[in-house]
């Protein structure tokens, strides 16, 4: 990792990109960890794009924790009202065929990698709620679950942020800062985004237009100055394509089905009665998809690891096959035994333990606390108890006193 040529070409989506929002995201490597290896090669200062970042991913989790399920809903109106967009993500989004290269690319990016650099996102729920004036959380819903990095709070509140109802503007991109960032194939010369920012700021705002490819003429274009089924499979988009016009050129990209439940070849197993007997009187360690660690130093050795896959949340928030088999390889190197359970069933199977532990998270809050004493996850920023409302408010707390970047390892926790 290169901090100085991240600084540089982050915003490229073939720049020095870090590549490690999966590992951090479940919980293979924490922030602290990510920071102490880059400071190996040197030191940074507090204010540095690098450390900058790592403070995104930190804010967002301390507004997630002040906010709980209020991340899922507009946290301030938008540049229109809420009922004046649409619920439904449209079929020629889901299907790369709009028409704009730059969001059928990026899509068909997504569903072949799981992954998707955080400029092609921004550029994709911008043209998804400013273009095609489709609700944000519609947009969110839907990218969320094909990402491998897939994060609640980091992903629905950027598109808050992009949206306008978590930040005071609207985020805006035009064909020309696409040309500046992109490869060539993404460019998008002559379609609805090839317009000058005042003109897309009236779209945002009026709700005017919003045709999937539209042609229009080349406006004045500026940079913005940006610097984020068998009862097991979920329905990838509407059954019937939507029209399109006939200089679209269709395109076969199919999206990957979502699954409440990880494919039956993985060979998860869920607890028994001889369980109960296994681990009665043990100590357990809870390895869950949001902490994918082998047990902490001082539960070493006599801990026994557990992998568990908890049914309840997959419910709401099904993955796509990739994933499953992403996290489960990751659990396997922790642990050989691994549950598809139940929280009820879980807790049932431990009850005779003598301790269970596990690292609290989020999006498994609901339910883990019930079963295992929970450790908070590492974090690399100091506290911040007061709810702040924007990411400069709590970089400010967050960093107050500090400048080098080492200074935040000091007091990491």
């Amino acid at each position: 990792m290169r901090p100085a040529a991240y600084a540089r070409t982050r915003n490229h989506l073939d720049g020095a990109v870090t590549g490690l929002s999966p590992y951090i995201t479940h919980g293979l490597l924490t922030l602290p960890e990510v920071l102490a290896g880059v400071l190996e090669r040197g030191p940074l200062e507090v204010q540095h794009k690098l450390v900058f970042e790592l403070g995104w991913r930190e804010f967002f989790r301390h507004a997630w924790g002040h906010l709980g399920e209020g991340i899922l809903s507009s946290l301030h109106p938008g540049p229109r009202p809420d009922d004046a967009y649409a619920r439904e993500l449209p079929a020629d989004i889901r299907q790369a065929r709009t028409g704009v290269p730059v969001i059928d690319e990026a899509v068909r990016t997504l569903y072949a990698t799981g992954t998707l650099h955080n400029h092609a996102r921004m550029w994709l729920a911008s043209y998804v709620v400013h273009v095609r004036q489709v609700h944000w959380r519609a947009g969110a819903d839907w990218l969320v679950a094909h990402l491998l990095d897939g994060d609640l709070a980091s992903n629905h509140l950027s598109w808050q942020w992009v949206a306008g109802t978590g930040s005071h503007k609207p985020y805006l991109f035009n064909a020309e800062n696409v040309a500046r960032y992109a490869p060539a194939h993404w460019h998008s010369p002559g379609t609805v985004v090839d317009q000058s920012y005042e003109a897309l700021e009236r779209l945002a705002r009026d709700g005017l237009g919003g045709q999937a490819g539209l042609r229009v003429d080349r406006g004045d274009c500026r940079d913005s100055g940006y610097s984020g089924y068998s009862g097991d499979a979920v329905e990838a988009g509407p059954a019937r394509p939507e029209p399109q016009a006939s200089w679209l050129v269709p395109d076969d990209t199919l999206e990957p089905p979502l699954l409440r439940r990880p494919p039956a070849d993985l060979g998860l197993t869920t607890p028994g009665a001889a369980d109960i007997e296994a681990f009665r009187g043990r100590r357990v360690w809870l390895v869950h998809p949001w902490a994918l660690r082998p047990p902490p130093l001082d539960l070493r050795g006599d801990a026994v690891p557990i992998g568990v896959f908890l049914r309840e949340p997959h419910q709401a928030w099904p993955w796509p096959e990739a994933r499953w088999r992403w996290v489960d390889a990751a659990m396997a190197e922790v642990t050989s035994r691994r549950w598809w359970v139940a929280a009820e069933d879980l807790q049932r199977a431990l009850q005779g333990a003598a301790s269970v532990h596990s690292v609290d998270d989020p999006h498994l809050r609901p339910w883990l606390p019930a079963v295992a004493r929970c450790a908070p996850a590492p974090m690399l920023f100091p506290r911040v108890e007061r709810p702040c409302s924007s990411f400069s408010q709590w970089w400010t707390r967050a960093t107050r006193g500090r400048r080098q970047a080492q200074e935040l390892l000091a007091g990491a926790a």
